[in-house]
């Protein structure tokens, strides 16, 4: 069983601040856009779980928001160097990087990349896509698939591997009980929660977790192999987006974390280790079992860095989007509905830059697991999902810092 936390009365006062407003900073935005603002009625936080524990601080403009986030700051600049100071600072700035968006500044992609998400204004290199590929080369040679280019041999090794559209709720329930099982015992016991498979088409996303509505939308533009509904079950229910809701609703409340975990699901630099998370849950639970799970985690994460640099290349650089789609399609080998729902996230005036969060939130999570190892999963999972983080914060884990 995981160590419980100490969180000093300071931790948790300024914890609380944080809480009341962002969520009061999303509550502004949900009024003054009436549903036609930059999230599309998302709000800043999609999903709070917290009305009980704090309420939304009272604003009545985004001037009155700015000064807020400052004054919280001045506070936060207290901390010691360390983990908290270093998200608490980093969280501030992307919720004044929202507020600014919100009241109307343009901002550049860059800087959206850099305040907003809290992660570098760059693609991912030519080098790191390359070495990618070869993994995901070597990994396809040892399972038989020998000739052809990489993209032939990829594209068939996933085409011999699609379930059938009839039996994916079955395959669905099947994974979500296995892996409610493993969550249970290595990292949040999970109680009687749990998700059915709501069917979507014409979304730019591949899976959703609709919490409140205890489902898991999946697109049925897409084709899935097992391995891959494996890993959406991972990283939208468990041990993923859904856990870390139970888990942090119940922390909060008990006094156990700050009350900002209560943020876990914002637009802002916490996206990156949510969805960090979600790709790093099947690693949590010790569910990568076959080596068709193996070759399909190193094919997302070819697309999951592919995505990152095309959106950088689409929405940074300005190219065009026939060039970005030959990028799409020469590098990371996808479905069609995959690459055009990428092209329709990259080009969304807020949403655009978290497309970066998935590559960046998966490889801080792969980092800090695979240095702190088995013998210190317990404090990692502790630290993971009890406190809130940047990519930056997180990484200062067991580091020295």
């Amino acid at each position: 069983m995981m160590k419980d936390q100490i969180v000093s009365s300071v931790d948790a006062a300024l914890g609380r601040r944080l809480t009341a407003l962002t969520m009061g900073v999303d509550q502004l935005e949900r009024r003054v856009s009436a549903g036609n603002g930059a999230l599309d009625t998302e709000g800043l936080v999609p999903i709070y779980l917290g009305a009980e524990v704090v309420a939304p601080l009272e604003l009545q403009s985004w001037d009155e928001a700015l000064e807020q986030i400052s004054d919280l700051e001045r506070d936060a600049q207290t901390y010691p160097v360390g983990p908290r100071r270093t998200f608490m600072l980093a969280m501030l700035d992307s919720v004044r990087c929202a507020t600014q968006m919100f009241r109307g500044d343009q901002l550049a992609f860059a800087e959206k990349l850099e305040r907003l998400v809290g992660v570098p204004a760059a693609p991912v290199s030519d080098a790191q896509l390359a070495a990618i590929q070869s993994d995901l080369s070597s990994r396809l040679e040892r399972a038989g698939y020998r000739s052809g280019t990489l993209a032939e041999r990829a594209r068939r090794w996933e085409a011999e591997r699609f379930v059938d559209p009839a039996t994916i709720e079955a395959t669905f329930d099947g994974l979500m009980l296995e892996a409610q099982g493993r969550t249970d015992s290595m990292v949040y016991p999970t109680g009687d929660y749990q998700m059915k498979l709501h069917p979507v088409r014409g979304m730019p996303y591949t899976a959703r977790c609709s919490f409140s509505k205890g489902r898991m939308d999946l697109n049925l533009d897409l084709q899935f192999s097992h391995s891959a509904l494996k890993h959406l079950v991972a990283h939208e229910v468990f041990p993923g987006h859904s856990t870390q809701l139970l888990l942090t609703k119940d922390w909060a409340a008990s006094g156990r974390s700050t009350p900002d975990v209560l943020l876990c699901t914002a637009n802002t630099v916490v996206g990156a280790i949510q969805e960090g998370i979600g790709d790093q849950g099947i690693h949590l639970i010790d569910w990568v079992t076959e080596a068709d799970d193996a070759i399909y985690l190193e094919l997302r994460r070819l697309r999951t860095a592919t995505a990152t640099s095309a959106a950088w290349y689409q929405m940074g650089e300005g190219w065009d989007v026939g060039r970005v789609r030959e990028f799409l399609e020469t590098t990371c080998f996808p479905q069609a509905a995959w690459l055009e729902g990428r092209l329709r996230f990259a080009a969304h005036p807020f949403r655009g830059p978290f497309i970066a969060s998935y590559w960046y939130g998966d490889e801080a999570v792969r980092e800090v697991r695979e240095r702190t190892g088995t013998a210190g999963r317990a404090d990692f999972v502790n630290f993971l999902y009890g406190t809130m983080n940047s990519v930056a914060s997180l990484k200062m884990f067991g580091a020295g810092a």
